[in-house]
Order: C-alpha cells, then structure tokens, then sequence
C-alpha cells in the first residue's frame, strides 16, 4: 500500500493532549476532533509503542488496515506492524501508546500483539465495550483523558510487571536513540546475552536488537520529516551509510526515506506528541 491517499486537512484538526496531573510514565495520549468529519486515508508509521486507537466517531467510523489485517473501530497497534493504513470517517479519536514494558502490564498478551493489529474487544474483552461506551459519555477531553489515565493505571496496578532488568533495558535502548549494543545492555543488567535475549523477547514480544532498530529508526523517521537530508540523518542516527538508513526504513514501513519523511501522521507528532520530535527545519516548515 503505497503512501497516497488523502489525509485530512488538519487546519480542521482540533488535537488536545491531557494535562500534566494525569501523564503517566511510558504512556501518551492525544484526543483528535475532526470539525468538518470527511472521509480520510492516512498512512501512519511505525513507532515505539503498542497503539490504541479508540473510535469515538458516529457511523461508520475508523478502518485499519495492515498487510494482512482489516479491522473496523477500536484496535490495538503492536509493534512493528508494518506498512499501516487509518482510514473511514473519523470524527472523533483517542489515540493512547503504551511503551513496550507498560502494555506488557496492561495487556496480558502484550507479546503476542508484536506485528499484528487487533480489535480492542479481542484484546480486551467485555472491558474494552465498557471502556469506550464511559469515554462517549465523556463531556470533555480532560475527562477522557483522565478515564484513560484510571483505566490504564488499574490494569497496572493488578497485573505483575515486566522484570526490572527488563524495563530497565527497554529504557536504555530508548533513551539512547537506538545507539546502543546489545553486550551493553547485558552488562549493565548483569544478565549473558542469551538470557536477556530470552526474557526481553518472552515479556515484550521483540528482541533486543529490533528494539533498538526500531527505535533507532523511529529517531530517523522524525528527523526525514523534519526536513533533514537523508545523509545527514543516517550519520546522526548511527547508521552505516545512506543506503543502510534506506533498507532499514523499507523494512520497517515498506517505502522509502523521502515517502516517509512527507508521510502526515509524522506531521502532527510535534503538535501532539510535544517533545516528541526534533525541532521543524523553518526552511521546510
């Protein structure tokens, strides 16, 4: 599936994020209200975190589809889905990303949710009809937000967390941009290699070496749609040269740098997301 399409004008876009009492760590949040609801083909990429994206529009609502997958309303995102498609009607979207060591603890089958995209009520069951019938009723975004944050926090509370050498390793990976060794990790949490490998793979549903891959690429992927030169991202990003950032970027998304550094759900990360992504080239702004 190419990265054509027609994405929504997002001057029509109303896009909120919660306040700072109801963040909770390694989760993000972001409402979206489309005042002018029209139908709408955007291509989303690859990023980081397992995604909820929750329909709340009227009628027919969102459809995702992925290269084996197509699913209609609330999904779950996984990690490294592929090349990913949000289209339909939407009016109204709350969309959630869990990094990988929180939706572990919030969704028993975190790890089996890697490549794939399912339905909500797959995942979650009778909960998650529950969960979107109280955000409709919901009068406002911070009382959305604030239901996400109670809902998310309870599943938390009541489910046994990934081992810490485990979160602490999914951390480090993230904290350094992908720019990090795998022997790096094993060192620092006193683990061998094999057994690390083991217990990240098991509890997060991707191995060490993707993990840092991805986010690796997730950091080149904003800085292309920030407007900087493949080169110069590919040296940034700690790739080996251009043509490596190029196979790297074809295999998590199935198109090009240039194709994804204009791809419009980057475009709104920085609004979103804030902090998210590297500051705007004003030249390419």
């Amino acid at each position: 599936m190419p990265l054509t399409g027609t994405p929504p004008d997002w001057n029509t876009v109303d896009i909120a994020v919660p306040r700072r009492p109801n963040r909770l760590p390694g989760v993000s949040m972001a409402g979206f209200r489309q005042s002018l609801p029209a139908p709408v083909d955007i291509a989303m990429v690859t990023h980081p975190s397992v995604t909820l994206l929750i329909d709340l529009s009227e009628g027919e609502g969102i459809v995702v589809d992925s290269p084996d997958r197509h699913e209609r309303g609330s999904v779950v995102i996984g990690l490294t889905p592929g090349d990913l498609r949000a289209g339909g009607h939407v009016g109204e979207c709350l969309q959630i990303r869990l990094e990988p060591d929180v939706a572990a603890t919030v969704f028993d089958a975190a790890p089996d949710l890697s490549g794939t995209v399912s339905s909500l009520a797959d995942v979650w069951g009778g909960d998650a009809g529950r969960f979107e019938g109280r955000l409709r009723s919901a009068s406002s975004w911070d009382e959305r937000f604030r239901i996400a944050a109670e809902v998310v926090s309870q599943r938390m509370r009541v489910r046994t967390p990934v081992e810490p050498e485990v979160a602490h390793s999914w951390r480090r990976t993230l904290r350094s941009r992908g720019r990090i060794r795998v022997d790096t990790l094993s060192a620092e949490v006193g683990w061998d290699r094999k057994r690390l490998w083991s217990r990240f793979r098991s509890q997060l549903g991707i191995s060490p070496k993707r993990a840092i891959s991805l986010v690796r690429f997730d950091h080149a992927a904003h800085l292309l749609a920030a407007g900087h030169p493949a080169a110069s991202v590919a040296a940034e990003c700690g790739y080996v040269d251009q043509s490596h950032l190029h196979r790297e970027v074809k295999a998590f998304t199935g198109q090009t740098p240039s194709v994804v550094a204009v791809a419009p759900w980057l475009a709104i990360d920085d609004v979103a997301w804030p902090g998210s992504s590297p500051a705007r080239n004003p030249a390419t702004a």
